[in-house]
């Protein structure tokens, strides 16, 4: 094993086992993974929000026994990779182990911590923004039309796994067109390889189709209802707040683009950023949607700034300027990661507040990042359905509707009765209704968030109906949500719920 070898896999082992220490045990899944995990049951070549990949993955992950350290797993190992890519970056721009060792430490001690904790679509997209800049970078170097081909396969997993990597053509090509590096528009085999691209992600645009975009529903929906929230100024301000110890690096890779000669062929990636950081800010995108652009500059950076240090007067410097992303990092490691009990954040909440974290997407702060706040209350709920379920009459022909897909997909992951299966009018779950099921009991579980005054609404169509309990959980998003039972129907619910899915679906 080379030397080089050896330090790379000390980073690998390193950024695996981080992840064991960066979430409390006063924590859960996120509500979104409750989603995500469900997905691998109903597998399709498209979901409400998001196309099929991650479904792939959780039934890897169902396969595997669908534990916590799978579900945790999998972010881990790409952003794992997310390092590997940039080593590889850093060894096709002929950067020095000085380089190597700075750019990996630099990805390590970064916001990809935070955001590879999570079993999100986010880390593999990042992966993905990250490879393909390296087969463009390849490409050049090599001018090997494989590297076409191979572009193609990754952006099309990419686009697989989520819409947002078409934000890095609309800032490459452009900037492609602006460079000397526009003759690649010019191959026939680059037609070929977009021919490629899209034969792979046609499945998805037919899925699209065939169930009228709902894509665009969901982005209508995102803009309304989050993205109206957010402001420009802090977008651009996070952006810095991402790689905090490691800004200088991508200072220096946008310094180097311009005026390092050995990088003059690359230069197009100084108007790369420049574009997309633009579209984002002027489309008010959430500030983690950019994550993916900086990876790439951090591994220009860190050979620009190896090829520097190199000389032997400065090789001084070298373990100061590794230091700064560690020394950058560990003041906010307590803050990002949710490694504190909620008790202790809201009773030190200046941290949090002065970073922006106890803003949530409704533009307001609350006692709790949301994300944490999205950690909580869910084996609650799902351990008292279970209780409730066990002691109804024909528990088998018991029927639970959630307000949320973060209810139904909690329950569905935590739940010990298999047989049942909550669902919801909200996200994917419109369209996994099965018609035709026999209902003695009807469970609601209504959340905080709702007004409706479900049991007088409800009550009426069953012989007996009561609230059962509620979650108690204070710090949880879904403190206050109430669980109702109806029992005994006086009307066909199997068919009324039938027609309230057809029409959410149509709304959808």
């Amino acid at each position: 094993m080379t030397k080089k070898t050896t330090i790379l896999s000390l980073f690998v082992l390193a950024k695996f086992l981080v992840h064991f220490f960066l979430v409390g045990p006063e924590y859960e899944l996120h509500r979104d993974e409750f989603l995500h995990l469900d997905q691998a049951h109903h597998l399709a070549w498209g979901f409400m929000s998001i196309p099929p990949f991650t479904s792939w993955i959780s039934a890897v992950i169902i396969f595997l026994g669908g534990t916590l350290f799978w579900v945790r797993f999998f972010p881990a190992l790409f952003g794992v990779l997310t390092i590997v890519a940039v080593w590889k970056i850093i060894e096709e721009l002929k950067g020095t182990l000085f380089a190597l060792i700075l750019g990996a430490t630099c990805v390590l001690f970064s916001v990809l911590l935070r955001l590879n904790i999570l079993y999100h679509p986010n880390s593999f997209d990042v992966l993905s923004w990250t490879v393909l800049y390296y087969i463009v970078i390849k490409f050049i170097n090599t001018e090997n039309s494989k590297w076409l081909f191979t572009g193609a396969a990754v952006f099309a997993f990419g686009f697989l796994n989520k819409y947002n990597i078409l934000f890095l053509m609309i800032g490459l090509v452009p900037a492609l067109l602006l460079s000397p590096q526009r003759r690649i528009f010019a191959l026939k085999n680059f037609y070929f390889a977009v021919l490629l691209g899209l034969i792979l992600i046609m499945p998805n645009l037919w899925w699209q189709y065939s169930h009228n975009f709902p894509v665009f529903h969901h982005l209508k929906e995102l803009v309304a209802t989050q993205l109206v929230n957010v402001n420009r100024w802090n977008f651009l301000k996070e952006q810095v707040l991402f790689f905090a110890g490691s800004f200088f690096v991508i200072l220096a890779s946008l310094y180097a683009l311009m005026f390092y000669s050995p990088f003059a062929k690359y230069r197009f990636f100084f108007f790369t950023l420049c574009i997309t950081l633009i579209v984002f800010t002027f489309l008010k995108a959430k500030s983690y949607y950019a994550i993916g652009l900086y990876p790439v500059y951090i591994a220009l950076g860190a050979v620009f700034i190896g090829s520097i240090l190199e000389n032997g007067r400065k090789r001084y410097l070298q373990p100061i300027v590794l230091l700064i992303p560690l020394l950058v990092f560990i003041p906010v490691s307590g803050i990002i990661f949710p490694n504190k009990s909620p008790e202790y954040i809201v009773n030190h909440p200046d941290s949090y507040r002065s970073l922006g974290l106890l803003r949530w997407e409704d533009g307001k702060d609350h006692q709790l990042p949301q994300d944490f706040a999205d950690m909580l209350g869910w084996k609650e709920l799902a351990q008292k359905i279970d209780l409730i379920c066990s002691n109804l009459p024909n528990k088998e022909k018991t029927f639970l509707l959630c307000d949320n897909y973060g209810e139904a997909g909690a329950i569905n992951y935590y739940t010990r009765n298999k047989n049942i299966k909550a669902l919801s009018f909200n996200a994917d779950y419109v369209n996994w209704y099965i018609p035709g099921q026999k209902i003695s009991n009807f469970i609601r579980v209504k959340s905080s968030e709702s007004k409706d005054n479900e049991l007088n609404q409800t009550s009426r169509f069953f012989e007996v109906a009561f609230k059962a309990d509620s979650v108690t959980n204070y710090y949880s998003r879904e403190y206050g949500t109430s669980i109702y039972v109806f029992i005994n129907p006086k009307i066909d619910v199997a068919q009324r719920l039938l027609e309230e899915f057809e029409r959410a679906r149509g709304s959808h």
